[in-house]
């Protein structure tokens, strides 16, 4: 399913959630006919994000409706600045405005935070990955957040990759047997679909260094301290990708940059990311 239509069954599913049988306090107040406009006002600094979404959300609702960009996705904002006018029927303006702030505010707190943390790693070959720690039915916008701040999004779901974790590898009983399940898996039911696996200490690395050539595409050192993933990285000789994950923030992040190790995931992005204060307001007429 593509971004827009899945975006589409998000924005459907949440205005269901909102409207309900009516927006009685708009019904009850505004004529049907009434037109104006409104102003996407920024309270806070960070970086936007949200602003397409925010479009597609008014049109979803009154095609008709003019939408004026101000700033773009993925630019500095500070207090003051303005994001977009739109200008549609009052009515679509009022039901739409909560979800747009939603969405708004709470990418802009994703793409401001997963900033801080590219910031981090300019002149390193290390690149910043998401992962599937988010919440349930925004992770499109969330990842799309993630995107705009700079970050890499790792898989979408359960389906776009194989990624054997730790409790794959205890039920199935090892690595090695993980491993030889997924890629007989794989030729015959998914050609193409790669396979990731999870090591707990340098002994996994070296069981899938002796089992995973040609089979598995990336590494993940998971809970390596900076020293241990020199290690490994050592041994892996860059004939896998590799991704270190647990633990990363901000005040260490760099110390794993410095490995050279490929990727770095860090799930608080999304989890630990603070929404922004912004506003729609109306403009008189």
């Amino acid at each position: 399913m593509s971004f827009d239509s899945q975006l589409q069954h998000l924005i459907d599913e949440a205005l269901c959630e909102d409207v309900g049988d009516g927006d009685h306090s708009t019904l009850a107040s505004i004529p049907a006919s009434a037109r104006g406009k409104a102003v996407l006002k920024i309270k806070e600094a960070g970086i936007l994000a949200g602003v397409a979404v925010a479009e597609k959300i008014f049109r979803y609702k009154d095609p008709s409706a003019a939408f004026q960009l101000l700033k773009d996705d993925g630019e500095p904002m500070v207090p003051g600045d303005r994001a977009f006018e739109v200008e549609a029927s009052v009515h679509t303006i009022l039901q739409c405005e909560r979800l747009v702030l939603n969405c708004m505010q709470r990418m802009s707190g994703i793409a401001t935070l997963t900033h801080q943390y590219t910031e981090k790693l300019q002149g390193y070959h290390t690149r910043l990955l998401d992962t599937r720690k988010t919440t349930p039915n925004f992770r499109l916008l969330e990842k799309e957040a993630v995107r705009i701040g700079g970050g890499v999004n790792h898989r979408f779901g359960l389906y776009d990759m194989i990624m054997l974790k730790d409790n794959h590898i205890d039920y199935c009983g090892g690595i090695t047997k993980a491993i030889e399940r997924s890629w007989t898996y794989v030729q015959e039911k998914k050609p193409g679909l790669k396979i990731e696996i999870e090591t707990r200490s340098i002994d996994d690395v070296k069981e899938v260094l002796a089992n995973g050539k040609g089979k598995v595409f990336r590494i993940m050192l998971d809970n390596f301290n900076p020293a241990q993933i020199t290690e490994a990285l050592v041994l892996i000789n860059g004939e896998f990708e590799t991704e270190a994950s647990g633990g990363i923030n901000l005040g260490n992040i760099e110390a794993y940059a410095r490995t050279g190790v490929d990727y770095v995931s860090v799930g608080a992005l999304i989890h630990q990311a603070r929404s922004l204060d912004l506003s729609l307001k109306a403009v008189p007429s």
